[in-house]
């Protein structure tokens, strides 16, 4: 996957925006408010940041040690650094990425959730 396509994913999500509060260099994906996504894009390999449930988050850093760890200035237990340089199939990075957004959807709260489900 390349940087402009996880960038083009993050924000293809209903009220996603791309900010950087930390640096330049670094994006931060939101919504309503709140982080989903985190990547240097420029780096190589691509990593982001990504939202999990703490049981799947366990079970995929198993299944793809080194490529899947626990996120990196982050609480390890709700957060994966993903390597996202081709060596894992884009449609798992593409879930991943979709299920972090889920997670941070659901925990808002109710009153936002509605104004996403509005066209």
């Amino acid at each position: 996957m390349s940087p402009q396509e996880l960038r083009a994913l993050c924000l293809s999500f209903e009220a996603a925006v791309e900010d950087f509060p930390f640096s330049p260099e670094i994006s931060v994906f939101r919504v309503l408010g709140k982080m989903f996504a985190l990547s240097f894009l420029d780096a190589r390999p691509l990593k982001v940041n990504l939202k999990c449930d703490p049981e799947d988050a366990l079970r995929l850093r198993a299944e793809h040690p080194g490529l899947i760890v626990p996120g990196w200035h982050m609480n390890k237990r709700h957060w994966n650094t993903v390597t996202a340089d081709g060596t894992l199939p884009d449609p798992l990075v593409r879930e991943l990425v979709e299920d972090s957004y889920d997670l941070v959807v659901a925990g808002l709260p109710r009153a936002e959730r509605l104004r996403l489900d509005r066209p």
